[in-house]
């Protein structure tokens, strides 16, 4: 199998959630080639082909443009499977390319077995198994879902391309979403309530031993959306990226979207009764117990 792998540049870098395409090659065990609109001093780390376009000439985003470089490279390589992230950048770019190939194309996979990749559905509750009727498969990953274990090394071979930069969309600039309620990114100390503070009356539980601690008070996805708190609090990808110095995660399961918003912080402790949680993963200490038993004891010690 060979996958075309699909990196993403912002403001002159290279993201790091480009890795994420790389790992998710590696999970696949198949041959990769990249292709990047982006800038010769800051090239991926990787073993293989990367197709290099000048960011400087063609701009950082060029739908039009950015579409038919990814159309060159498919005829050059023939992959199996072209790659997007599930960002802004692939939402735009994947479907258009799906359609120019005619290929089917799967959005925001989490997970690859038994060859079928994993979606989620019914708000994250539920996960799909799909799998492919076309020679070719675009698909955007899940930020987060498949980072590489190891740093990244490696030495691509470039081979540098050029494409037409006449487009009817043009790129104007980058900017940032106005800031609501609480900014997450700035605490030091944050304690997370997860589905597992069981309705909104624990919440103060929760708020108590972030109040003790000095820090704010964060939220899983399914604590914001029954408004238990407010979406300001939301951790994850589609709420805030947060990496304190220390996060305390009470009964909060660990979906993808979670861990990828949350997985930088320096010393992470998860409070769950079950042990076997995608949370406990990256957890420095797990403590497998009723969130609602020990986060009140755990309060008090510290009074």
């Amino acid at each position: 199998m060979k996958i075309l792998l699909v990196g993403e540049y912002r403001e002159n870098k290279l993201l790091d959630v480009t890795y994420d395409l790389i790992g998710f090659a590696d999970k696949l065990e198949a041959d990769k080639v990249m292709l990047a609109v982006g800038y010769e001093e800051d090239i991926p780390k990787f073993d293989g082909k990367l197709y290099l376009a000048d960011a400087n000439t063609l701009g950082e985003y060029n739908p039009s443009a950015h579409k038919q470089l990814v159309l060159d490279v498919v005829k050059k390589e023939n992959p199996d499977l072209i790659v997007f992230i599930h960002s802004s950048f692939g939402w735009d770019l994947a479907p258009r390319v799906a359609t120019s190939l005619k290929a089917t194309q799967f959005t925001e996979v989490i997970d690859y077995k038994e060859n079928s990749f994993i979606v989620p559905s019914c708000n994250s509750k539920l996960r799909r198994d799909l799998k492919s009727k076309t020679d070719k498969t675009v698909i955007t990953i899940q930020a987060g879902a498949f980072t590489p274990i190891d740093e990244p090394s490696g030495s691509p071979e470039v081979e540098n391309i050029s494409g037409d930069t006449a487009s009817n969309v043009n790129f104007v600039a980058y900017e940032e979403a106005e800031a609501k309620g609480l900014d997450l990114t700035k605490a030091e100390i944050i304690v997370t309530a997860g589905r597992g503070v069981g309705k909104k009356d624990n919440i103060p539980i929760i708020q108590a031993l972030a109040d003790k601690l000095g820090g704010e008070l964060g939220a899983s996805r399914p604590v914001a959306d029954n408004a238990w708190v407010d979406q300001s609090h939301q951790v994850g990808t589609t709420g805030q990226t947060v990496s304190p110095k220390l996060y305390i995660a009470c009964g909060v399961s660990g979906a993808i979207q979670h861990l990828a918003g949350m997985k930088k912080s320096e010393f992470i402790v998860a409070v769950n009764t079950d042990k076997d949680a995608p949370i406990n993963e990256v957890a420095d200490i797990l403590v497998v117990a009723d969130v609602l038993q020990f986060v009140p004891a755990l309060t008090s010690k510290l009074s």
